[in-house]
């Protein structure tokens, strides 16, 4: 059951069909705590960019996602010289935010 509809944006970089499918294992593993909205009400938007401020030596990438629910958009992002790295590090935190929003709710039904 995979119900996030994932739009992936690559600024600054190729977006690989290994990056791609990637990016997707990672967001569909959210899949199990957001199979309790429909499917329609849910949209993951995913930017992944190299970026082009010198602070720092070597590659740096950005990874910026926004997961709209309904009545709510959930948004993390991080960034690294590991592209990888860093989409793992947005999904866990993503994830934390995900439980965080859906936790409530779940207690409120249970109490009725």
């Amino acid at each position: 059951n995979e119900n996030v509809k994932i739009s992936i944006k690559a600024t600054n970089l190729d977006l690989t069909e290994a990056l791609k499918i990637y990016i997707e294992r990672r967001i569909n593993v959210l899949d199990k705590f957001l199979s309790r909205f429909d499917e329609a009400d849910v949209q993951a938007r995913v930017e992944v960019a190299r970026s082009t401020r010198h602070h720092r030596t070597g590659k740096v990438y950005h990874v910026d996602v926004n997961i709209d629910l309904p009545k709510k958009v959930i948004r993390a992002e991080d960034e690294g010289t590991d592209i990888r790295a860093a989409i793992d590090s947005v999904k866990n935190k993503l994830q934390r935010e995900i439980v965080k929003y859906i936790e409530p709710r779940v207690r409120s039904k249970s109490a009725e």
